[in-house]
């Protein structure tokens, strides 16, 4: 998936050299502390930033079967929570029929039902999060890619969002978990240590 490459923003190397592979069914954690390049790396291999060096390949994963749920969350603030699930559906070509019923059981996933008629503004950090979590699973990408998404939660919904993560990794999907949290990187299949830019992988 990511073969020795190197990735320059504002004229410096964030990451260099970094090579990781992902197969099918694997949960895989991206660790290190805050500004170790983790956020970095996922944006890149969702083609989002380019590579000064190196290569990303998707193993014949196509571009609209990867998802990135962003740190910040990206959701519309002024939408509500279904709705903003149900674009990322309608995006992918769903007949909206079937995005409010996806959307719906995305939700219900993550706990958020009786919500999902708030707007997003409305909601705490932490429901935001899951959302944005929901959002990415309900496309069912081929290559799922969740950048510090339980950094806002109490850890019943911690462990509610590992248990998906993980349950999409089983169906077959790829999934890149970035997070600090040792005891979260504890569940992945594998971890990817990220300091200074270099990548080490310390457990597969």
């Amino acid at each position: 998936m990511v073969e020795d490459v190197t990735v320059q923003r504002g004229g410096r190397d964030v990451l260099v050299g970094v090579s990781l592979r992902v197969l099918p069914g694997q949960l895989v954690a991206v660790t290190g502390a805050s500004g170790a390049g983790k956020s970095t790396l996922l944006w890149t291999v969702a083609g989002l930033l380019p590579v000064a060096s190196g290569q990303i390949s998707l193993d014949g994963c196509a571009p609209a079967e990867v998802a990135l749920v962003p740190q910040d969350n990206g959701l519309v603030p002024v939408l509500t929570a279904a709705e903003n699930v149900e674009v990322a559906l309608l995006a992918r070509g769903l007949a909206a029929a079937e995005t409010r019923d996806r959307a719906g059981a995305a939700l219900a996933a993550v706990g958020l039902t009786s919500h999902a008629d708030q707007l997003v503004e409305e909601l705490s950090g932490g429901q935001q999060q899951r959302v944005a979590v929901a959002r990415g699973m309900a496309v069912a990408p081929a290559l799922l890619l969740a950048d510090e998404v339980t950094s806002e939660l109490d850890a019943t919904n911690r462990q509610l969002v590992l248990e998906l993560l993980s349950a999409h990794a089983r169906t077959g999907a790829a999934v890149v978990f970035a997070t600090n949290d040792p005891e979260a990187a504890d569940v992945c299949d594998a971890e990817l240590h990220i300091a200074d830019g270099q990548a080490t992988l310390v457990r597969s």
